[in-house]
């Protein structure tokens, strides 16, 4: 996560990891992993909604005691309960609600792992019919020989086609790519 080469990315990667870790033992033990996964997506789905939210889980200016009590009442309203909710105010009360999104792709991945799942990220310039994502989700799991669960990501400047990262393969096929290559090439033709 370190990108900018503070130590700042390694520390969360590594909170990250052990919290996650720690909460899917725990979850498995239990025979909760689903339940907790889909309580973390639902949070982290209010997460990507909110940009109050984000301020509330980035910030060190509130207490431990305001993010707490902030958290609970969300938690409340969206209904969730369980582990995946007292692990998110455990975060809270150990002061680690800004590593929270770590922790919650950490934990994804992890059960993915489990299942055998491969992730696939992919980027499009519009919302697909749900037809079109099957048929992608489809062709992904032919190539990859394992179920695959995708990250839709809507990216407008990409005008058409759409950019498909899969472990550490990737395939462009946008129109902004081609575009581009075609500018190149004209400009090389001068």
């Amino acid at each position: 996560m370190a990108q900018n080469g503070s130590e700042a990315g390694p520390l969360v990667a590594g909170v990250s990891g052990r919290y996650a870790s720690a909460l899917f033992e725990l979850a498995r033990d239990e025979r909760q992993l689903d339940a907790v996964a889909e309580a973390l997506n639902q949070f982290d789905g209010l997460l990507k909604e909110s940009a109050d939210l984000r301020r509330l889980v980035r910030s060190p200016v509130f207490s431990a005691e305001e993010q707490e009590a902030a958290i609970s009442a969300i938690l409340e309203k969206a209904g969730i309960t369980g582990l995946a909710a007292n692990f998110i105010r455990l975060s809270a009360a150990n002061r680690r609600l800004f590593a929270l999104p770590g922790m919650i792709a950490a934990f994804r991945s992890l059960v993915q792992d489990s299942k055998g799942i491969v992730r696939a990220e992919v980027r499009v310039a519009e919302r697909p019919s749900e037809t079109l994502i099957e048929e992608i989700k489809a062709s992904l799991k032919d190539i990859a020989k394992a179920d695959v669960d995708i990250d839709l990501v809507v990216d407008p400047s990409l005008i058409g086609g759409l950019v498909v990262k899969m472990g550490s393969r990737m395939v462009d096929a946008s129109l902004k790519t081609k575009l581009n290559g075609i500018r190149l090439a004209m400009r090389a033709a001068r």
